[in-house]
C-alpha cells in the first residue's frame, strides 16, 4: 500500500481530533464563558475594532483587531494588534503591534477621507486595516493587511504568532481585477481566509469605486497562492454589489463564500465554487440569515454531533435594521447542508453587537470573537454603542443545541 503523504497524514489526525474532542466538549455538558480582551480606552487608544481570530496548526489561539489610536472612525492612526493564548482561550499573552512595521508609506486614500471632516490628530496618520489571517496545515501563519484602503501587503509567521517575517506589497495582483472594477477602496477580509484541503491558500476581499457611471461599483473576489504564500494570483469576481465577505470549504470539497450587501431584502448573499477561485455558481440570497448591513463570521466545523456531520457555523447581528445604532444581538446560526439552510439558532449576546469572526479549538470548543457594547446612551456616545470592547466566547455545541430556537 503507498504511504500517504504528510498533509493527508495530518488531516486525518486532525479530523480524529476534532471529532473525539467534540465528543468530549458535549459529554462536559453546555458551557459559555465570555472575557473582554479589548476595551476602548485602554492601553493609549481610543478604540478597537475589526475582529479576527484563527486556531493554529498547533493549537494557539491568535485574536487580532484594528487599534484606532484617536478615535473609533475608519480612517487615522490604525495599527493592527494581536493577543495569543496558548491554553485555549482562558488566558491571554498582553497586545502587541504586529502591523505596519515597515517604514510608513505616507500615500493617503483621498478617496477614503470624508469631505469636510479630517480625522482627530496630527495630519500625518496612516490607515492600517482590515487584518486576515490564515492557519496553514505545516503550522505557518499567513497575514495580509491593507494600507489606506489602497495597498495589501503579506507576511508570514513560523512561530505560532511571535515573530512575523517582512511584509511584501501584493497589491498588483488585485490591480488585475480594474478591467472590471477599477476600484478607488480595497479591502481583504476582514476576519480570516483559509487554505483548502489541496494547499491553496485563498483569500476573499471586496472592492469598490466612486464612479457613478460604472457599469459595477463593487464586488467580492478572491486572490490565492499556490506555492505557500510566495507568490499571489487573482481568481475570479464570485459576487457583485457585495461587500465585506466570508468564507469557508465545505466537507464535499467546494467553498462558500457569503457578502454583506446593500439589497433591500436583507438577507445575506452567497455562491459556491468548485475549486475556490473560479467557477462560482449564481449569487442567491439566504433566507435563514438576516443581513443588516454588517460584517460577519463563518467556520467549518468537521465531524459534529453523534452522527460526525460537518457543520457551518456563522454569526451576525439578527436585525434587517441598519444603521450602527441598531446593530444588535449577535446570533450562531448552525447549518447541516453545505449553508443551503440555517435551522440552528442562538443568541449570544444580547443588545448592541457588531462585527464578528469564528474559530475551533481541537477540542470542538467553539470561539466567537465580537464587537460587544453598551446598551445605554452615555455622555461619550450619546446613544447604544456596540463598539465598546470586543469580546471572546467560549462555547461548545451542546450550548449552541440546548437554547436554539429557530421560531424567535
Amino acid at each position: 500500500m503507498k504511504p500517504l503523504n504528510p498533509t493527508c497524514h495530518y488531516l486525518l489526525l486532525l479530523a480524529g481530533l476534532l471529532w473525539s474532542g467534540a465528543a468530549a466538549a458535549a459529554a462536559s455538558g453546555p458551557f459559555l464563558e465570555k472575557t473582554n480582551l479589548f476595551e476602548e480606552g485602554k492601553d493609549g487608544f481610543a478604540s478597537y475594532r475589526i475582529p479576527g481570530i484563527i486556531v493554529t496548526a498547533k493549537g494557539s489561539v491568535l485574536a487580532y483587531c484594528e487599534a484606532r489610536k484617536y478615535s473609533s472612525q475608519d480612517y487615522g492612526e490604525l495599527e493592527v494588534h494581536l493577543r495569543r493564548s496558548t491554553d485555549g482561550g482562558r488566558t491571554w499573552s498582553p497586545a502587541k503591534k504586529i502591523a505596519h512595521l515597515g517604514p510608513r508609506t505616507g500615500t493617503r486614500n483621498p478617496m477614503h477621507m470624508p469631505k469636510g471632516k479630517p480625522p482627530k490628530g496630527p495630519p500625518d496618520q496612516q490607515t492600517v486595516n482590515n487584518p486576515v489571517a490564515i492557519a496553514a496545515h505545516d503550522g505557518t501563519v499567513h497575514f495580509l493587511y491593507c494600507i489606506e484602503y489602497l495597498r495589501i501587503f503579506y507576511m508570514h509567521s513560523q512561530d505560532d504568532g511571535i515573530s512575523w517575517s517582512k511584509p511584501v506589497e501584493i497589491t498588483s495582483t488585485f490591480d488585475q481585477f480594474r478591467p472590471e472594477l477599477d476600484w478607488h477602496r480595497i479591502a481583504t477580509g476582514p476576519g480570516h481566509a483559509i487554505q483548502l484541503r489541496t494547499g491553496r491558500l485563498v483569500v476573499p476581499f471586496w472592492m469598490r469605486t466612486t464612479n457613478s457611471l460604472a457599469k459595477l461599483k463593487s464586488g467580492s473576489g478572491v486572490v490565492y497562492s499556490d506555492d505557500d504564500g510566495k507568490s499571489w494570483r487573482r481568481g475570479e469576481i464570485a459576487l457583485t454589489d457585495g461587500g465585506e465577505p466570508n468564507i469557508a470549504q465545505l466537507a464535499d470539497g467546494r467553498v462558500f463564500v457569503t457578502v454583506r450587501n446593500t439589497d433591500p431584502r436583507s438577507r445575506r448573499k452567497g455562491a459556491y465554487s468548485p475549486d475556490g477561485i473560479s467557477g462560482w455558481s449564481a449569487q442567491r440570497f439566504i433566507e435563514d440569515l438576516l443581513e443588516p448591513g454588517c460584517m460577519a463570521g463563518m467556520v467549518a466545523y468537521p465531524g459534529a454531533g453523534e452522527s460526525k456531520k460537518p457543520l457551518l457555523l456563522f454569526s451576525n447581528p439578527h436585525t434587517t435594521k441598519r444603521d450602527h445604532k441598531d446593530r444588535m444581538n449577535l446570533t450562531i446560526h448552525a447549518s447541516e447542508d453545505g449553508g443551503q439552510t440555517w435551522p440552528v439558532r442562538r443568541l449570544l449576546q444580547p443588545g448592541p453587537s457588531a462585527y464578528s469572526d469564528l474559530a475551533v479549538l481541537p477540542d470542538g470548543t467553539i470561539l466567537c470573537f465580537y464587537e460587544s457594547g453598551t446598551p445605554e446612551a452615555d455622555l461619550k456616545h450619546r446613544r447604544p454603542w456596540a463598539y465598546a470592547c470586543i469580546t471572546l466566547a467560549r462555547f461548545n455545541l451542546e450550548w449552541l443545541n440546548a437554547g436554539s430556537d429557530p421560531h424567535k
